[in-house]
């Protein structure tokens, strides 16, 4: 517990910087867009009404699906600026987070801004109107101070909402608070969550009484507590910036991760081959498949390692089936061709999508391959990742072997073996290396029809880092290193329920085992 606590410990910095960045960003962009709307918006009906729509559709949108459907945008944008101007931009981490949480800060703001205008008492702007003041100075001399209080309500509020949205930013390549929720979940790390669930709470909490001072200023009019509030705030930013800045100058090179602990796993590894180059090295994790490879395409990321199979039909949209060594050249030649990625090679084992059960389920079934399946799945239920349903490596199973399953369900990786063994489903898919299949005593079924591609954990190289001496020293030598066995019992120390490593500790073990220098 001690040792779990002490490694989230030593990521704060780092994660909070980052957090605390993006969040305050998001919430003085969205202020600032606000606030000429709210003037807007109080003064014609007309411009009322679809503004403050607007703002409230925004916030019907999960937070974590507006995140993602941002980064495609932006992707778009930069190819066509790239193509354009002979220069692009990064799509991944922070832009798209900025523009998805900015757009949820702005419906608080815009209410409590409004209602504060509109609320006014008519006696006042009367008053104001028969001294002769134009409207510019109405606005800024009585309407804006009046209202400014309920102003500031909002202002808090969104701070609230967007600290907690800037947890969700993981997936899509940002930094955060989140790290430790999402890593944590994948490896049932539960001090991990834990820390980052506490270090989220006390942050909106310090950032909404700072908020509150100077809420209590501008509504007393005091200016000292206005200007101690806003100098706390400004320095905790700073302070944030200065640790960002010194972080990000420690970084050569940045490692990508999907979000599972044999990624993390192999992430670990990797950068500490480039560290022993003598270079800095950071792995950014949680990322999706296809988020994975279209950073690495556009040089969000340097290196990572991804599986034959997935970059065959998601990347690819080949859905044919070759032998295992000419799908390897073939993908080398069209990823170089396609997208200037460099595949360096095989590390030596697969980690294939496969059907599991639990043993003592599948043996009184009788069932010892997907065709024995078959037969029984209109009484059974199947349970799979956020992705296993929407890849065609599902679809081929289904039509090939006629499965019709009486529920279909899915789950985050970590519920998904919980569900297996707490017969919430009969049937899950799995992964071939994973640690967890061991752990919870599951049986793999066989695919007598091969309809299963290969899927070879291979490293891929950014087209920028292609052709990097040192990106190569480091990772050249885990080609064709790295057998199944030692990497389930790596995932296996990791994916255990007792005594469970950290997966920088599962790394150190792996190496050794197979005799890296």
């Amino acid at each position: 517990m001690n040792e779990r606590f002490a490694a989230s410990a030593r990521l704060l910095p780092d994660y909070l910087s980052q957090h605390v960045l993006l969040s305050a960003a998001a919430l003085v962009l969205g202020f600032l867009v606000s606030v000429p709307l709210v003037v807007a918006a109080s003064h014609n009906a007309r411009v009322r009404w679809p503004v403050l729509g607007f703002a409230s559709v925004v916030q019907t949108v999960p937070s974590l699906a507006l995140l993602a459907l941002f980064y495609p945008l932006l992707l778009a944008l930069s190819s066509a600026s790239k193509h354009v101007f002979g220069h692009g931009f990064s799509a991944l981490g922070f832009l798209p987070s900025l523009l998805a949480l900015t757009l949820y800060s702005m419906l608080p703001i815009l209410r409590n801004g409004v209602t504060g205008l509109t609320t006014l008492d008519p006696a006042v702007i009367e008053a104001a109107r028969g001294v002769g003041m134009t409207n510019r100075q109405r606005l800024l001399r009585i309407e804006l101070p009046l209202a400014a209080p309920v102003l500031m309500a909002g202002v808090r509020t969104a701070a609230v909402w967007v600290i907690g949205g800037a947890t969700l930013s993981t997936p899509v390549g940002q930094t955060s608070l989140g790290n430790y929720i999402f890593s944590g979940l994948q490896v049932e790390d539960w001090v991990s969550v834990l820390f980052g669930c506490i270090a989220a709470v006390a942050l909106a909490l310090v950032a909404d009484q700072l908020l509150g001072l100077i809420e209590v200023g501008v509504a007393r009019r005091r200016p000292v507590k206005i200007w101690f509030g806003v100098g706390l705030l400004v320095a905790g930013v700073a302070a944030a910036g200065a640790a960002s800045l010194a972080s990000g100058s420690r970084s050569s090179y940045v490692i990508g991760a999907k979000n599972f602990a044999e990624q993390y796993i192999l992430a670990a590894v990797m950068t500490d081959r480039i560290k022993k180059e003598g270079y800095s090295s950071t792995a950014r994790v949680d990322l999706g498949s296809v988020i994975a490879f279209r950073a690495l395409a556009s040089n969000g990321i340097d290196a990572y390692v991804d599986y034959s199979g997935t970059v065959w039909s998601t990347v690819m949209n080949r859905h044919d089936s070759l032998p295992r060594l000419q799908m390897l050249d073939e993908m080398r030649v069209q990823l170089r061709r396609d997208h200037g990625v460099l595949l360096l090679g095989a590390l030596g084992f697969e980690n294939a999508y496969a059907l599991a059960m639990r043993r003592d389920r599948a043996e009184a079934l009788g069932i010892r391959t997907i065709a024995d399946l078959a037969q029984h799945s209109p009484d059974l239920r199947i349970g799979g990742d956020f992705e296993f349903f929407a890849r065609p490596e599902w679809r081929a199973l289904r039509d090939r072997y006629g499965l019709r399953f009486r529920q279909q369900r899915q789950f985050q990786p970590t519920f998904l073996y919980r569900a297996a063994t707490s017969d919430e489903v009969d049937v899950i898919s799995a992964a071939s290396s994973d640690g967890r299949i061991k752990a919870y005593d599951l049986v793999v079924l066989e695919d007598p029809q091969q309809v299963i591609p290969p899927y070879d954990a291979i490293v891929l190289v950014s087209p920028a880092r292609a052709g990097d001496p040192v990106l190569r020293r480091a990772l050249e030598p885990l080609v064709s290193a790295i057998p199944i066995d030692l990497m389930r019992e790596a995932n296996y120390m990791v994916d255990r329920d007792t005594n469970r490593t950290q997966p920088g500790k599962a790394a150190q073990w792996l190496e050794s085992a197979i005799h890296l220098n």
